[in-house]
């Protein structure tokens, strides 16, 4: 088949080769596509475009999240059984993230806390989780202080959960005046609807009503054309704004 005169296999060759170097990939992929466009292509196709695309990415989430469902406890018993068999600063990280991911936020900032203690004391990521599992475990004024050397250190680092996550630790100090500025900052900065969810539960938590119909109004704008897979992502936080809701309603 030819289109303007071009054979097909040439013209999807060219589509590869410009995925190829705008991708970054190596030049030898280029002259393959060139000098074998139609076996080039498929070979293109199967080892480099299939494994980057969201079709391939979207499979993997399908088959993890299949995987969580049917073996809830899997993820964090293959992690604690490879730190127990290569005690290693990786597989450090990787049973901590596991803990976090399975609720068990105190062993999870214990085990992020050793972390630091290490060679990767510098590293932002896993200061990052050490800020979510110390949340989470009820020690907010660690969080706080992960998250203010975070923020000092590079502020160009996951700048809007940074945001959120100091909202939340300052308001777990009963410091509700910085949680108010730092939700504010997030929502002006970022406005996305974690951010929202979040500001209105916060603020009906705090009696303040006309704010969290305010949010909550925009939110369900937002709900309302959601489709069903988005819907099911985000099914707890909108558990805990309908709850958080309804507690001002009565």
């Amino acid at each position: 088949m030819y289109i303007f005169g071009i054979g097909l296999h040439v013209l999807v060759a060219i589509f590869f080769a410009i995925h190829a170097i705008r991708s970054g990939k190596e030049l030898y992929w280029v002259m393959i596509l060139f000098f074998f466009p139609g076996l080039g292509s498929v070979v293109y196709f199967f080892a480099v475009y299939l494994p980057d695309s969201k079709l391939q990415h979207g499979a993997r989430k399908a088959v993890n999240v299949a995987a969580k469902t049917l073996d809830p406890g899997r993820s964090l018993r293959e992690a604690r059984q490879a730190y127990d068999f290569t005690p290693t600063a990786q597989n450090q990280m990787r049973l901590a993230a596991a803990l976090l991911a399975a609720g068990d936020a105190e062993e999870a900032a214990t085990t992020y806390e050793a972390c630091l203690n290490g060679p990767f004391a510098n590293d932002l990521e896993i200061r990052y989780g050490a800020a979510q599992a110390t949340l989470a475990s009820g020690r907010a004024a660690a969080a706080l202080a992960h998250l203010q050397t975070i923020r000092g250190t590079d502020g160009k680092y996951r700048p809007e959960q940074i945001s959120l996550l100091l909202a939340q630790a300052w308001a777990a100090t009963g410091r509700h005046d910085e949680a108010r500025a730092e939700f504010e900052y997030a929502l002006n900065h970022y406005n996305s609807f974690t951010v929202q969810a979040e500001f209105a539960i916060w603020a009906a938590s705090q009696g303040d009503a006309d704010k969290a119909r305010q949010l909550h109004a925009e939110l369900k704008h937002t709900m309302d054309r959601w489709a069903r897979h988005t819907r099911d992502l985000n099914q707890q936080l909108v558990r805990r704004l309908n709850a958080a809701m309804s507690s001002i309603s009565r």
